[in-house]
């Protein structure tokens, strides 16, 4: 059996506690390797060395470290294909989604290439008599990112390009269900020139994370998964005065007007409902057509799209609309909120309860699920799914539909599917979530703006990628500097104006 270790100091390493994790093929339900489950020791160790190397890491010019991104960007390219199958072996996704995973990580690589810029302070010449005033952007030190499964490659590129390219040393704890990637990376980081302990890969389990949140060194936490693990350490983080990006869960609405166009919306949302099994915190979870006609139509178009998906392992290639979710009990889970839903009167138009892939019996595959006369008191409208399963609520008018959108207590993504540019704009303006699509349904920014929720998908005052990265990651400091050219001043006792 193979085991997984950790990646200190420039090298992996067998993990020294005794503690192993199961990693699985979801598509057979095997365990293919054993996961090494990191103690107190061995993570104190990861960050002393981390601490050391940062020092000569914060003290390189930008521009060289600029160079080591724009290498890594070279190597990711490289070996995407390697990436995405070991990828797609331990989370199941599809070989094509595997790859969508690394190219949008790679895009905050490239983003990174500019670090020098974004690392750039403020000039004023003069700012008094003799005066220069200026800042400067410095790393913080040593640096933590906790990321999920079901972003093996982007979550974790996410965090260390910017912590890296700001000058930080990073420790990374990815998730334990499929951790091989972001090993795999660390070599590639090392291969494009990082220096040895710069970059360590952690893993572990609960331990783990509160080693990270209770560390003297570490300055800041970069996390991504649950909205109850995302307040518990950006509560944890408060107490012990480290900065913090938590963000949780999600329960994406997609609101579709009368005059939408309803094959463009019905394969919106197909798309980004059950595409990767649902397993995306911006995955469209609820549908919200206006006005029963609407509706009617709306779901007479999904059910025969949502029949006709094709389920099953990453190896079948182009063949496979998605894959299995990542363990059995993610499988279970979902089965229990589908029977919820049915229990709780929601009428299941397309029922995947009795999915069975021959020849994948033990895999974790679950079949498609479309609900339609969802209403807001319903579990499976309160609670993040996870999984291949479409809700859908109807609304009499559009206010009703953005109540639906500004009441729920997760505020990550939304969209509306609208021929009426008003329509547009006014939803864009008054709606109280953190990335908004219009006739978009996964609003995913780009690298160069930032992502991030409100409400109870998100927990800091800085996002993710974008120019928010290189703001989280440094710390300003601002230089007043006076070389007196003949200036002769007394002692002053008096807070005064410079001028």
């Amino acid at each position: 059996m193979k085991e997984i270790g950790h990646w200190i100091d420039g090298k992996e390493v067998s993990g020294k506690s005794g503690r192993f994790a199961d990693v699985f093929n979801p598509a057979t339900g095997e365990v293919q390797a054993r996961l090494a489950l990191s103690s107190d020791e061995e993570m104190a160790h990861a960050i002393a060395r981390a601490a050391e190397a940062q020092v000569a890491w914060g003290a390189t010019n930008p521009q060289k470290r600029a160079r080591v991104m724009m290498k890594m960007v070279d190597l990711i390219n490289r070996d995407m294909d390697k990436l995405a199958e070991v990828l797609s072996s331990e989370h199941g996704k599809t070989f094509p989604d595997a790859k969508g995973d690394i190219q949008r990580g790679l895009e905050v690589i490239e983003f990174c290439v500019a670090a020098p810029h974004f690392m750039k302070g403020e000039f004023t010449d003069g700012a008094g008599p003799g005066i220069d005033m200026y800042s400067m952007r410095q790393p913080l030190g040593v640096v933590a990112g906790i990321t999920p499964f079901n972003f093996p490659a982007m979550i974790p590129l996410w965090k260390m390009g910017p912590a890296l390219a700001a000058g930080n040393a990073m420790i990374l704890k990815p998730s334990e269900r499929d951790p091989s990637v972001p090993l795999m990376l660390a070599a590639l980081w090392k291969e494009a020139g990082l220096p040895d302990g710069v970059l360590q890969v952690v893993n572990g389990d609960k331990g783990a994370v509160d080693a990270i949140l209770n560390s003297d060194v570490i300055q800041a936490v970069g996390f991504v998964g649950s909205t109850p693990i995302a307040q518990y350490i950006y509560e944890n983080c408060a107490r012990t005065g480290k900065r913090s990006q938590c963000f949780g869960g999600a329960k994406n609405h997609m609101i579709i007007m009368p005059d939408a166009d309803l094959d463009q919306a019905a394969d919106a949302l197909v798309g980004a409902g059950f595409g990767a099994a649902g397993e995306r915190c911006m995955a469209i979870s609820v549908a919200v057509p206006v006005g029963d006609e609407t509706a009617d139509k709306l779901i007479e178009k999904l059910v025969p799209k949502i029949e006709k998906l094709k389920v099953g392992p990453y190896t079948a290639g182009d063949d496979v609309d998605y894959g299995p979710v990542v363990t059995k009990a993610a499988k279970e889970n979902i089965l229990r909120l589908v029977q919820t839903g049915v229990d709780q009167g929601a009428e299941l138009v397309v029922d995947g309860r009795d999915f069975n892939l021959q020849g994948y019996e033990d895999g974790f595959f679950v079949g498609p699920h479309l609900f339609d006369r969802v209403t807001p008191e319903m579990d499976i409208y309160k609670t993040e799914i996870f999984g291949p399963v479409l809700s859908t609520v109807r609304a009499k008018s559009y206010d009703e539909a953005l109540d639906l959108v500004m009441s729920h207590e997760y505020g990550n993504g939304t969209a509306i599917f609208t021929r009426d540019g008003d329509t547009a704009r006014d939803f864009a303006s008054r709606c109280n979530i953190g990335m908004v699509g219009i006739n978009v349904p996964i609003p995913v920014p780009l690298a160069y703006h930032t992502f991030g929720g409100w409400k109870k998908s998100g927990f800091g005052d800085l996002n993710q990628h974008g120019p928010d990265a290189f703001r989280f990651y440094t710390r300003t400091k601002t230089v007043t500097s006076r070389w007196p050219s003949g200036i002769k001043e007394g002692a002053a006792f008096n807070f005064k104006a410079m001028d």
